[in-house]
């Protein structure tokens, strides 16, 4: 497909529907089910420990899962991908709901991951060919913003149908989320189909991106897993420290419910910013906003102060709304995308995981605050490295 020229318009609300309803629904399914599988293992007879790990198994399944979903999405193009990650993540639930054992559910959770790496990449990638570049950081923000809106409303339609059903209710919304998804990615016109009968090419071997592009892997590739490791680590950094300062579970609730308000209210803003003045402007303010939130944190002693370096720290998760696919849509060769974006996927995999993983290592060998302001100081280090290596201005103003 040729991309659309920045002198055509263009609305996405035109795509809204294929491109967003995916995205919407799979959110919707993310959180419903993930209040609730540590519950069900438990339910299982498994310890604490093992419904954990149990819960952290979709994440997991999604980092192993990122080359061989590049590999799949590059041969069967977007939609067909979306499509049968759908069905996998169905199938995956059904075993969810009638496991009899621990390691069934476990073994339903993963390949929930799996098929999730599936839906993600393909989502990302189809984004990026229907909408021209000019608008490129607007779509990718909204991609990641409907998602969140997902999985901000998910929970409570998994709870609706939980208070009659039981546990399993959770899962059953996430079936239903799921076969919308399924059935709006198969309707949609496969964006790419063109442009891949027209001009056949082979296929680069990823070990061939991972040498070509080394440089951006290792320059705004880190950067991309810091901003990760930030953003996984102010989910478990804020039920902590209201468990620190003494604070109720109801008030804790409120607190990260208007934290999710802020995140889910700025994606687009900071998209429109993105394509009109550069990345720089949206990826070193939120990289900054975010670490000394954390560090802030860490020397809060009351609810007040508390509640506003967290609306801060949700206020820079928000803007930064598709920064992770963003950079990598920017920095992508056009032959060998997915390949590309595979590997972008698991360097922000792997900061996810290791973030969670550094703050309780800091905490366990210090104290929770000192752990949390370490954490902040992982944004310092983002924004440096955006500095130095993110162009300031525009894609579409620089020479290809």
């Amino acid at each position: 497909m040729t991309p659309p020229s920045t002198d055509t318009p263009f609305s996405l609300k035109k795509i809204a529907i294929p491109a967003f309803g995916p995205s919407v629904l799979y959110g919707v399914g993310n959180g419903a089910i993930l209040p609730v599988i540590a519950l069900s293992a438990r339910e299982l007879n498994a310890s604490v420990a093992v419904a954990g790990l149990i819960v952290s198994l979709i994440g997991i399944g999604s980092l192993v899962s990122n080359i061989p979903a590049a590999l799949i999405t590059s041969r069967y193009g977007e939609r067909r991908s979306m499509v049968g990650a759908a069905i996998l993540s169905v199938l995956s639930l059904l075993l969810c709901i009638f496991a009899t054992h621990t390691w069934m559910l476990a073994l339903g959770v993963f390949l929930v991951g799996v098929a999730a790496s599936v839906f993600l990449l393909a989502r990302q990638t189809y984004l990026i060919d229907a909408v021209p570049s000019h608008m490129r950081a607007r779509a990718l923000s909204t991609l990641g913003g409907t998602n969140r809106i997902g999985v901000f409303v998910g929970p409570f339609a998994g709870a609706a149908l939980i208070h009659f059903v039981g546990l399993q209710g959770g899962y059953w919304v996430a079936v239903a989320a799921m076969v919308g998804a399924g059935l709006i990615a198969h309707l949609a016109p496969d964006m790419a189909s063109g442009a891949r009968s027209a001009t056949p090419q082979a296929k680069p071997r990823v070990q061939d991106i991972v040498r070509t592009h080394a440089k951006v892997f290792l320059t705004l590739g880190l950067g991309i897993l810091l901003v990760s490791a930030l953003r996984a680590s102010r989910q478990v950094v804020i039920p902590l420290w209201a468990d620190h300062l003494g604070l109720a579970a109801t008030a804790t609730s409120i607190i990260y419910g208007l934290v999710a308000a802020i995140d889910m209210s700025v994606f687009y803003p900071a998209g429109t910013v993105m394509d009109r003045y550069g990345r720089l402007w949206v990826a070193l303010p939120s990289a900054l906003l975010m670490g000394l939130a954390l560090m802030a944190t860490s020397v809060t002693s009351g609810v007040i102060p508390f509640l506003i370096v967290s609306l801060v720290l949700g206020f820079g998760n928000g803007i930064s709304s598709g920064i992770v696919m963003t950079l990598g849509a920017d920095a992508s060769p056009a032959q060998g995308r997915t390949e590309f974006l595979g590997i972008w996927r698991v360097i922000a995999d792997l900061g996810n995981s290791l973030g969670p993983v550094l703050l309780s290592a800091i905490t366990a060998v210090a104290s929770l605050a000192v752990g949390v302001a370490s954490i902040g100081t992982l944004g310092f280090a983002a924004a440096a490295v955006f500095w130095r290596w993110l162009p300031r201005r525009p894609p579409r103003h620089r020479a290809d």
